[in-house]
């Protein structure tokens, strides 16, 4: 049997959680092999947002997705806070704003995730400005 590496690291994972969540997959192309939205509409009927589902999304949609709407901007602004030496120190200061990321920042981003479904809901899903 072959499994997609999701089946792998990201179900267990999330397994606990399930029938309540709405997985979200985004990413390069090998992402949307038809192996892996086979997976995904088996482990989450019609609960999955992304390219080729019944939800489909663009990709990398930045007004729901974490990664583009705080970590990156978060760890940009730390790690160039002042300017880089040699690769090492990118390394270092990458590791040490990722890890400087708290339970209360993740919970606020979960908030802000819901405020922005609610936003996409009753806009009918079109592109959102937020402004802050």
């Amino acid at each position: 049997m072959v499994y997609c590496m999701i089946e792998i690291l990201a179900f267990p994972q999330i397994e606990d959680l399930q029938p309540n969540i709405i997985f979200q997959q985004d990413g390069p192309q090998l992402h949307w092999s038809l192996k892996v939205r086979n997976v995904l509409d088996e482990k989450f009927r019609r609960r999955w947002i992304g390219r080729g589902d019944s939800i489909s999304w663009p990709p990398r949609y930045p007004d729901i997705t974490p990664l583009d709407f705080f970590l990156w901007e978060y760890v940009k602004n730390i790690v160039y806070q002042s300017p880089i030496r040699d690769t090492d120190e990118l390394k270092s200061r990458i590791t040490a704003a990722t890890k400087s990321v708290d339970s209360e920042m993740l919970h606020r981003t979960w908030l802000e995730i819901s405020y922005r479904l609610c936003v996409l809901s009753t806009s009918n899903a079109e592109h959102i400005e937020i402004v802050e």
